[in-house]
């Protein structure tokens, strides 16, 4: 039987904040997939500053398990699910590391290793994405950042994904930084492979700081990874220039076909002036922001508080 189990080194990065309902359930299922496929594997399990007993459930589900295969990467502070699985993934050694944003299993094991096996085939990033779960929020995110972005590969919502030890180390040796994980995997260059599956699981409905984490990192991606703020801003400008074009040649229409007050298209003209070239350089400043933006983007720094080794 060991004969036939994988022999590459497997892992697994599960995020948990405040999933005591579910954690362990999903932990044994994870566990035993591992188990039953990998001679090598580990767990690690980042929570994110949970407040209820999910670590505590964590560590007696930990103690039935042989060998140290599961750690607990405790955040210093709730810092959201990008910047904890950045650091659950610079935690990790494995040659292959299944990423879990959540901790609900709406698929089989056969999945699993299906994302598993088709890595083996060249793919550097293998998704799992639920074909028949759609919420118009983020499908309208994903929509609007695939059609302003240019990353090599579509985004989606996914379940799961694994990487191969060399998309992780493209990705870090990227001199653009890391706001958003999904983003630079389809950006990194290497391939990517979607493996869609039917979902039949009920997904909790986040909390507001999830939600608020959420939208600041949607925000962030829009600006950072596409055209967006570049296209509305220069949109704007350019509409800006248009109504002082127009508001300087109504002040002349004025002045020659009327007898406007005295200093009125003096003032006018200046004014129209004015805001053209403030118009006009801010169009130049956003150019400029937007290509410093693509040379160079603010790191993203997270804070852990301890590594805890279970062990028997």
């Amino acid at each position: 039987m060991e004969n036939t189990k994988e022999k590459n080194f497997a892992s697994a990065v599960v995020y948990v904040h405040n999933e005591e309902d579910r954690i362990v359930n999903f932990l044994e299922n994870i566990q035993r997939i591992l188990s039953n496929n990998f001679l090598k594997y580990e767990i690690i399990c980042v929570d994110d500053f949970s407040t209820d007993n999910s670590v505590e459930k964590i560590k007696k589900l930990a103690d039935n398990i042989d060998g140290s295969v599961v750690s607990i990467l405790h955040m210093s502070y709730y810092q959201g699910l990008e910047l904890s699985m950045n650091a659950g993934v610079d935690l990790s050694i494995g040659d292959f590391v299944f990423e879990f944003d959540k901790v609900y299993d709406d698929y089989s094991e056969e999945i699993v290793m299906q994302v598993y096996e088709q890595a083996l085939k060249g793919y550097d990033i293998v998704n799992a994405i639920p074909a028949n779960k759609h919420y118009f929020v983020s499908d309208s995110f994903y929509k609007l950042f695939n059609r302003y972005s240019k990353t090599q590969y579509k985004i989606q919502r996914e379940s799961f994904r694994i990487l191969s030890r060399r998309a992780i180390n493209r990705v870090h040796s990227m001199s653009i930084r890391i706001p958003f994980r999904k983003a630079m995997y389809a950006n990194c260059g290497l391939k990517v492979y979607n493996i869609d599956y039917i979902s039949e699981a009920f997904e909790k409905k986040p909390s507001k700081i999830e939600k608020e984490v959420k939208s600041d990192i949607a925000m962030d991606s829009l600006i950072l990874f596409t055209d967006v703020a570049s296209k509305f801003t220069f949109f704007m400008s350019a509409l800006m220039i248009l109504i002082s074009i127009f508001t300087a040649a109504y002040v002349l229409f004025v002045f020659v076909q009327k007898n406007p007050i005295e200093g009125w298209t003096t003032t006018m003209l200046f004014m129209s002036v004015s805001f053209f070239g403030v118009f006009s350089v801010l169009t130049i400043i956003i150019k400029y922001l937007s290509l410093m933006m693509n040379l160079i983007f603010t790191k993203q720094k997270y804070n852990f508080e301890s590594i805890e080794k279970i062990s028997k």
